[in-house]
């Protein structure tokens, strides 16, 4: 495997993380927020900056690279699926008919191509799907309120959108790793 990249890191006060504390993003004025919503919004905001960090420099192939053989992940598919997990719970939330898939089936992953504008439309895809995401759930500031037609709490909803993200997050940083040696938190 002599084409594995060194690891290296961008901190130097913990030449593990990501950045220097006085650096992250995620942590702006070092206070945590008051309340149960303010914590879930926080804490998923953060995640969704750390796919953002993630994939940050990269160019269209290093992000569709599939580090891990014979899987079909990528940080680029990890976009696309979380831009199609933002849509799958907001469907359960809004009435109507759910909004249809954005990649059909399997296509998130498979369809995660080392093209420019495959990498603009994911990016924009998520975008749109955390906004339209926040939109729904900021009617419902109760997070024992019931949504939806089978009736699921709006906690359970903020905590498994975050559980998406740590999770993802976790294979973002091996993929990363894997792409050019950067680690962190």
């Amino acid at each position: 495997m002599s084409d594995m990249p060194e690891r290296w890191s961008k901190a130097s006060v913990y030449p593990d993380m990501w950045a220097d504390p006085d650096e992250d993003p995620r942590n702006l004025d070092g206070v945590s927020p008051d309340g149960e919503l303010a914590t879930l919004q926080d804490y998923l905001r953060n995640y969704r900056l750390t796919l953002r960090l993630k994939c940050q420099g990269l160019n269209p192939e290093e992000l569709a690279r599939r580090s891990v053989p014979p899987s079909t992940m990528s940080l680029l598919g990890l976009v696309r699926h979380l831009a199609e997990v933002e849509r799958d719970w907001r469907n359960w939330v809004a009435p109507g008919d759910p909004a249809p898939k954005l990649y059909g089936p399997g296509g998130d992953f498979d369809g995660a191509v080392a093209e420019q504008a495959v990498v603009d439309g994911a990016f924009a895809d998520l975008a749109r799907e955390q906004a339209a995401f926040d939109a729904v759930l900021a009617d419902y500031p109760d997070m024992g309120a019931r949504v939806g037609k089978d009736d699921i709490a709006v906690r359970e909803l903020w905590v498994h959108m975050i559980e998406e993200y740590a999770r993802h997050c976790g294979h973002a940083d091996l993929l990363r790793e894997c792409i050019d040696g950067r680690v962190g938190q």
